[in-house]
């Protein structure tokens, strides 16, 4: 099997994990780094990519600009370009997501070899996942670490509005991409019993029959109990300088500086119990900084906070907050606090899994974790420690001094997690257990056909356009460009992309006096027809017929207020179509809801204000014109796409170039004002393919 990983946002590379650097790169770039490793391995994987995001950015290592990083023999990093060069937060990235799927299909195009299994890493990669999955028609696995739904309900507890986690976190489309990625992933993989329950069961497409708990790996070669040899551990001297009495317990937490982690409620409980700052000392290890004032907004005022305490409670000689952590570090510093008789802790407010627990664990830990989340299967597994309410600060302290005074007990706990590690938690173990969940999904990709009978000549530009209000629409206009197009044949391929179905597209065209494109895609995407002869493509058709439930939808959809099904002459097989009243039907997001909780998987369009549209989920304009570049050989760069609803816009993004021309419904495609590589014209219809022409210096640059 060659299997493709796809984790996008975060600073990965080979070596050195900047762990804690800032919110995106922590537990998640460990995990997938392992995770290549360790599948690696294995004599039935040929080969093991994961693919993340290209950097090229002065503030960071030049390590992140490397295309390629070797990571094992057969295990590598693949970089892919997207947006802009720097170093961005994943909360930034969503607009560029088209681009980078874009991009790795050129990337996979080149190397000659199609994955067998597509496996996201959150959301933005699912994003990524589902898209790439759809067209090469692979089996998508994906984790999703985190969850959108999970997260905003907490961070509404902690009093933030709806529009500022909108403004924050772009929470909408993360949320939207992980309901798509739930409706079309072949398997999701958590880490434990509890993400299912609590977290996916918040979703709308909640499938638990299609998700296995998988628990993360740990690398015993690295994460062991204290040896001789670890008598001379360079960190002691770091302790030194902040510590009054060195030689005492240490009770250690580790994370990034996030407000999800609650380390300033630890300090808190630490700094009101008088016993327990008698009993040990408190290291806190969270990422590495060298200014705090150059550090992000979340970062700085947690770490800021933290060091008020530390005043406020005067813990000064107590408390050890170290400014710099390199990775290689980390296994030490868990045998350290493992040789003081000390106790690690995890207090975040919910912790999807825990990383951190495990690696303490397998060094002889005992641990105290939050009630929220991953630690519950690991201590119930392990048998190693005491779960606490992260808010409950009198809970948090008891909760360590207990793990700390009683050495009997301390004894037991360091055993069993040491134990229970290597018997549930080992990346053997993981990689047995995740490929007896990978293997069994159903092979779906098959190359797409090289030859078809009446093969048409195409070129490698093309244009391509929306027929109603894009393309006719100003017969001036019309005129003109279709005399461009009839001059230029020899050099740009043709496209008309359309909702409408193929009987009445031909008669559109025949009344406007369009020449025949050498591509016709219909019906919103879900037909293809070359040439004059508009020879169907019986390949795309076989392709978007995967998981489309016709009956099922109608079924669903019948009984609703606003909703009036199309003429026959608009409907097609693979093509439910219906004029929507927005005045008494239901939101477009509560049908798409609607759709979910059935268990259907399928693709909404809404469009020109009062047309809704169910397509199979591999189906849309965006889709059938990337099959048709991939099918093909035209670079999505040299496409020039031309639209003016919404249905058009997933054509739009990417790498293609697109305008988006003047007309009545063209404020539907107003979030992509800012896009890259899209041009919103002056003029209407025709007019505006001819002005978007000009811009981009088409037909000059064929």
């Amino acid at each position: 099997m060659y299997l493709l990983l796809i984790s996008i946002h975060g600073l990965i590379r080979s070596r050195d994990l900047e762990l804690g650097r800032d919110a995106d790169t922590g537990g998640q770039t460990k995990y997938v780094v392992d995770l290549a490793r360790s599948l690696a391995e294995r004599n039935d994987i040929t080969q093991v990519d994961l693919v993340t995001r290209r950097v090229l950015d002065p503030t960071v290592s030049s390590d992140y600009a490397e295309p390629i990083e070797p990571l094992a023999d057969k295990a590598r990093i693949v970089r892919i370009d997207a947006g802009p060069e720097e170093y961005l937060p994943k909360e930034q990235l969503w607009d560029h997501l088209d681009s980078f799927m874009d991009n790795l299909l050129s990337w996979l195009n080149a190397q000659g070899q199609m994955p067998d299994v597509v496996h996201s890493h959150y959301a933005d990669a699912g994003y990524v996942g589902v898209r790439l999955s759809n067209l090469l028609g692979v089996p998508l696995v994906h984790t999703g670490h985190s969850l959108g739904r999970d997260k905003r309900q907490r961070l509404l507890a902690k009093g933030l509005g709806n529009e500022e986690i909108e403004q924050r976190y772009n929470m909408s489309r993360r949320i939207d991409a992980e309901e798509e990625v739930l409706a079309n992933a072949d398997l999701v993989i958590t880490s434990t019993f509890n993400e299912i329950d609590e977290q996916y069961g918040l979703y709308d497409y909640y499938q638990p029959k299609r998700m296995a708990v998988v628990p993360p790996g740990t690398d015993l070669t690295q994460f062991y109990p204290p040896t001789p040899q670890d008598s001379k551990i360079s960190f002691v001297r770091v302790l030194q300088r902040f510590l009054n009495n060195p030689d005492k317990p240490i009770i250690l937490a580790l994370s990034r500086p996030d407000e999800r982690k609650n380390i300033l409620t630890l300090v808190e409980a630490f700094g009101e119990s008088q016993p327990l700052q008698e009993l040990a000392n408190l290291v806190i290890v969270a990422g590495s900084r060298d200014d705090i004032r150059d550090m992000e907004s979340g970062a700085q005022e947690v770490l800021t906070n933290l060091l008020v305490l530390i005043d406020v409670y005067d813990l000064y000689g107590r408390v050890a907050v170290p400014k710099r952590l390199v990775s290689g570090e980390v296994p030490e510093i868990y045998r350290l606090t493992t040789s003081s008789g000390g106790v690690f802790i995890n207090p975040a407010l919910t912790e999807p899994f825990g990383l951190t627990l495990l690696e303490a664990a397998a060094s002889g830990l005992p641990l105290v974790a939050t009630e929220n989340g991953g630690p519950v299967d690991i201590i119930g597994n392990c048998n190693n420690g005491l779960l606490v309410n992260p808010l409950d600060k009198e809970a948090i302290a008891n909760a360590l001094f207990e793990a700390l005074s009683n050495k009997e007990q301390w004894q037991t706990w360091s055993k069993n997690g040491i134990a229970g590690v290597s018997k549930y938690y080992s990346w053997q173990a993981h990689a047995d257990a995740y490929l007896s969940k990978v293997q069994p999904l159903p092979k779906k990709y098959e190359p797409i056909p090289a030859q078809q009978t009446g093969r048409p000549t195409m070129r490698n530009r093309a244009i391509f356009s929306d027929l109603d209000q894009s393309l006719i629409g100003n017969t001036e206009g019309l005129k003109r460009f279709t005399e461009v197009i009839r001059q230029n044949r020899n050099r740009v391929t043709f496209g008309i992309v359309t909702g409408r179905r193929l009987d009445s597209t031909l008669a559109v065209m025949r009344k406007n006096e369009i020449p025949v494109p050498n591509v016709l895609i219909t019906s919103l995407g879900t037909q293809i027809y070359y040439g004059q002869q508009l020879i169907s493509d019986d390949f795309w058709a076989d392709h978007i017929n995967y998981l489309w439930q016709p009956f099922a939808v109608r079924r669903v959809l019948r009984e609703l207020t606003g909703l009036v099904p199309q003429p026959r002459n608009e409907q097609s097989q693979y093509k439910i179509a219906f004029h929507y009243d927005p005045a008494i039907a239901p939101p477009v997001e509560e049908i798409i809801a609607l759709l979910r909780t059935k268990e259907l998987t399928a693709n909404v369009i809404y469009s020109f204000g009062q047309y809704l549209d169910i397509l199979p989920a591999r189906a849309s304009k965006g889709q059938a014109l990337r099959y048709v570049a991939q099918r093909w050989d035209i670079p999505l760069e040299n496409i020039l796409v031309a639209g003016g609803s919404g249905a058009d816009e997933d054509m739009m993004r990417g790498n293609t170039l697109a305008v988006v021309v003047a007309n009545r419904h063209h404020e539907e495609l107003s979030q992509l004002e800012d896009q890259e590589r899209i041009y919103f014209a002056k003029q209407s219809h025709a007019l505006g393919i001819l002005e978007a022409m000009e811009h981009y210096d088409f037909l000059r640059a064929s």
